[in-house]
């Protein structure tokens, strides 16, 4: 095995041989167990032959030399739409097809064993004879590799798709013999066929699809699982083309597996879902996890009755009643999307529904909000007639009706002891948010969403899938700034991150520093801020991302800080189409917010380069062009600086944008010149004030005696949120700080009441003084608070306190079942 690709080591291996064999459809049907905590099913996989092997089958071979010969020559050419400066900078592997040209590289092989097997045997990407030496001689079986992890596999077998009845208009002008070789080739046709047919068709496509998933099987194919793989052959045959283009493949989950928690919610019920693991979806079902691998999917999944199956699916799914007390429930999508993106949550959650009394007095603000359009954003957008550039689907941007629906259809999911809380505090934010984002970027990529709040064992605040959110518990308590920031970073990612995709998973700026930039602009629209407002929060919101992104280089190693790690060799695959995620498995970088910053600061001072109206209709122009597409940092750049007049005398280019901001560690030294200037907006100016009170305020405490405790009375201001979080960071600063200014600063602020961000900075007070009575604050946070919670157990170790540490150990002790296992996993490095 390939050192790299050491499945102990940081980097996360995407062994998927794309560029032989694309799957373009998932079938999955599924059954969810939760007394054995296993999902057990079988999965159909559509393939279309990949890029590197289109022309060749056992027909009407092609000279494989000549074919690679060729490959740089097809890595030149442009994606639709979309110009080409550079064949390096560029997303040159973009076709209108929706496969990629790979480069240069090494194969997928296996051990040659190829038994009926489901134990671990060495996989990886070797550098055994390449394709072209082994397609002239022959003399080896075409291996196909999928992504697999934590998976039984029991059976694959090559699906027998011409037995279908009436799937005989996909065979054009085949007749059906009784020569195997020929059957082969009749079956491989009409996948083709079934794959390529017209967006307009997608129902009548799913529907056949649905028929040929329950096809008979026409032969088991020999497999062999590796640590990361699921290398699958057919004897004799040892070209893609001629490899079985319908495949089954009947597995169940390991109930420890890594892609998906099992769990109990906050109601104490049974639950399961995707969790955003670092290794995607291998271990929920066998799969092309690279990016490039865009293909669409439905599923039927059963659970018993009383369960509700969530899923990334367009429709908002009903469930049929099955025989012995079982639910059937069935989602489909039919915008191409990385598997990385599939979505599943299955628990006993309840729909959380307004009141009739409610709904009328909040109907006219959500109407006000739809018609929220900055005057700068009302411009003549004759570009968005243009043809889109992705593959051929059901596209919302093309639809008069999507492209003018401000607020899609939605729905809010919780545990049932949530309800009351849901619809006091998220429900009415979301149609604000929704129409906010609509207004910033246009078109809603998605038809339909469902916002989920998930276990608190999750370990982030917010998760975006197609159609659906996952949100954190910890945004609900202390008001509607968390919860609607979050709302707003996690909606956002309908346009970076989902329609628009990273086509190296190295480059998470281009969708969380996307997302973070937005978020701000999304809330500010949502309250309807005066143009003061919205200057000075995004100021104060500004130095405390400073703040936190001048600690984290300080605390953490450099290459971690690298936004395009691979550099110029970013989006590089081998010529299988395999290849690495760089540090994906790394478990402090889950934690790390440097993508998020960096990215975030990143695009803040290109909007204030361009002017921030002409930089967000550069959002637009550039949502409108490449949604459906994978992208490189420099496609974004590349379009932006065409539309800066001001860049040519600024000296801003691509590669100097590399070189500041991308391709290097620490702080960028553009950003070095902007702090102090939000160092003097009004908000910040207000909480300088409130701390020289509280300064004082504890100098006076210290100083007086016992018998004296009765102090003239401070008047403190009301603060926001976010003043309250730089309030209680500058404190954190101060030496120390009396058990009674904690008390008044606890009691003049509620600061058990406040938001999870505000609450966390009370925490640190108390770990870094040991305020005991506050010791039941840091116990509730890191039981209740899991997605923020894991810096306090380091703290509670650093201080060297015998009662903190203790107080670690007991927390850990009772979370650590339930707990997400990457956090677990770091939690237990700083306590033992």
């Amino acid at each position: 095995m390939d050192p790299q690709l050491d499945p102990m080591k940081d980097d996360l291996p995407l062994m998927a041989n794309t560029s032989y064999m694309l799957v373009k459809h998932y079938v999955l049907d599924l059954d969810v167990d939760f007394k054995s905590k296993v999902i057990e099913g079988s999965i159909v996989l559509f393939f279309e032959t990949g890029s590197q092997h289109r022309k060749t089958s056992s027909t009407g071979r092609e000279c494989c030399q000549s074919e690679c010969d060729q490959s740089h020559k097809m890595r030149a050419s442009g994606p639709c739409h979309v110009p080409v400066t550079n064949v390096s900078a560029c997303s040159s592997e973009m076709e209108c097809n929706g496969s990629a040209v790979s480069g240069k590289g090494e194969e997928d092989a296996s051990d040659g064993n190829g038994n009926h097997s489901n134990s671990e045997q060495a996989s990886g990407i070797s550098s055994s004879e390449d394709c072209c030496d082994r397609e002239n001689h022959g003399n080896e079986d075409f291996v196909l590799v999928l992504d697999c992890c934590d998976l039984s596999v029991l059976k694959v077998e090559e699906v027998d798709v011409a037995a279908v009845p009436g799937i005989e208009k996909f065979t054009r002008s085949a007749k059906l013999t009784d020569v195997s070789e020929e059957l082969g080739n009749l079956r491989n046709q009409i996948v083709q066929e079934l794959v390529a047919l017209p967006a307009q068709r997608w129902k009548e496509q799913l529907c056949c699809f649905a028929d040929c998933s329950r096809a008979p099987g026409c032969g088991e194919l020999p497999f062999a699982t590796g640590p990361w793989s699921l290398e699958i052959r057919k004897p004799g045959v040892g070209t893609p083309a001629d490899f079985p283009h319908a495949v089954r493949i009947w597995y169940k989950t390991n109930p420890g597996g890594r892609s998906v928690a099992w769990t109990t919610d906050q109601s104490g019920r049974p639950c399961v879902y995707t969790m955003g693991s670092p290794i995607n979806n291998r271990a929920l079902f066998p799969c092309q996890e690279p990016p490039v691998a865009l293909s669409t999917w439905q599923a039927s999944v059963r659970a018993a009755a009383g369960f509700v199956v969530l899923m990334s699916g367009e429709n908002s799914a009903e469930p049929a009643q099955l025989p012995e007390g079982t639910l059937s429930w069935y989602y489909y999508v039919s915008m191409p999307m990385p598997a990385s993106t599939f979505t599943i949550a299955v628990g006993c959650w309840q729909e959380v529904k307004q009141q009739e009394d409610k709904e009328q007095s909040l109907t006219p603000a959500a109407q006000t909000n739809t018609e929220f359009l900055l005057p700068s954003l009302q411009a003549d957008f004759s570009w968005q007639e243009a043809a889109c550039g992705h593959v051929d689907y059901p596209c919302r941007f093309q639809s008069p009706a999507g492209s003018c629906q401000a607020v899609i259809p939605h729905r809010l999911f919780s545990p049932r002891c949530l309800l009351e809380l849901c619809e006091e505090r998220l429900l009415q934010l979301i149609p604000r948010c929704l129409s906010a984002a609509f207004a910033t970027l246009g078109t809603h990529p998605f038809s339909r969403l469902d916002v989920l709040i998930v276990p608190s064992n999750f370990s982030s605040l917010g998760m975006a899938s197609p159609h659906i959110i996952f949100l954190s518990q910890s945004v609900l308590p202390g008001g509607s700034n968390l919860c609607g920031t979050r709302l707003c970073h996690e909606i956002a990612h309908a346009w970076f991150g989902l329609a628009i995709g990273a086509r190296d998973w190295t480059e998470e700026w281009t969708s969380e520093g996307f997302a973070t930039f937005l978020e701000d602009i999304f809330w500010a629209r949502a309250q309807q801020l005066s143009h003061e407002e919205v200057k000075g929060q995004q100021e104060l919101k500004a130095l405390l991302r400073w703040r936190r992104l001048r600690d984290e280089v300080q605390n953490s190693e450099e290459e971690l800080q690298v936004l395009r790690p691979n550099k110029g060799s970013t989006g590089e695959l081998s010529e299988s189409g395999a290849s690495v995620v760089k540090y994906g498995l790394k478990a402090e970088k889950i934690f790390m917010q440097v993508h998020y910053l960096k990215g975030y600061f990143l695009l803040r001072s290109l909007a204030r380069t361009a002017g921030e109206a002409s930089f967000l209709l550069s959002l637009r122009k550039f949502v409108r062009r490449f949604h459906g597409l994978l992208v490189l940092s420099q496609d974004f750049l590349c379009m932006l600086l065409e539309d800066i007049p001001k860049q040519k005398k600024s000296g801003l280019t691509v590669e100097s944008i590399f070189q500041n901001w991308l391709d290097t560690s620490g702080i960028p030294k553009p950003l070095l010149e902007e702090v102090e200037t939000w160092k003097e907006c009004r908000l910040v100016q207000q909480v300088r004030g409130e701390v020289t009170k509280w300064i004082q305020t504890n100098q006076r405490v210290r100083k007086s005696s016992k018998k004296k405790r009765k102090q003239d009375e401070v008047i403190f201001q009301k603060l926001l949120p976010d003043q309250l979080v730089l309030l209680l960071e500058s404190l954190l600063e101060e030496k120390t700080l009396c058990p009674r200014t904690l008390q008044c600063l606890e009691r003049t602020y509620q600061l058990r009441e406040q938001d999870a961000e505000v609450r966390h900075r009370w925490c640190e007070l108390v770990i870094k003084h040991k305020y005991v009575p506050g010791y039941g604050d840091v116990e509730r946070f890191l039981r209740e608070d899991q997605a923020m919670g894991v810096y306090l157990y380091g703290e509670l170790m650093v201080n060297e306190d015998a009662k903190q540490q203790e107080l670690a150990r007991k927390c850990f002790a009772s979370a650590q079942e339930h707990m997400d296992v990457s956090s677990a996993r770091v939690v237990a490095e700083m306590l033992f």
